[in-house]
């Protein structure tokens, strides 16, 4: 385990102890969880990006065709019919 000193402002500092405290974890614990929830969120984000960009493009429309106007695709009207 490493040390690390943070510096916070009032209104956090009193919110990271009561919510450590309302967890029952010290307020080191706590940082150094909410870090690593953090980290690997970041890191399943990244491996999905990296999953969804590997795939090949789709095709929008068929070759020859138009693609849709703005209003076209915004015709609320023409959805309730």
């Amino acid at each position: 385990m490493k040390n690390v000193t943070i510096t916070l402002d009032a209104a956090t500092a009193a919110w990271t102890r009561q919510t450590a405290a309302a967890n029952g974890v010290s307020v080191s614990r706590f940082v150094g969880e909410l870090l690593q929830r953090r980290m690997r969120d970041s890191a399943a984000y990244q491996e999905a990006m990296r999953r969804f960009l590997s795939k090949p493009p789709v095709a929008l429309k068929k070759p020859g065709d138009r693609y849709m106007t703005r209003e076209e695709v915004h015709d609320r009207a023409r959805l309730r019919r």
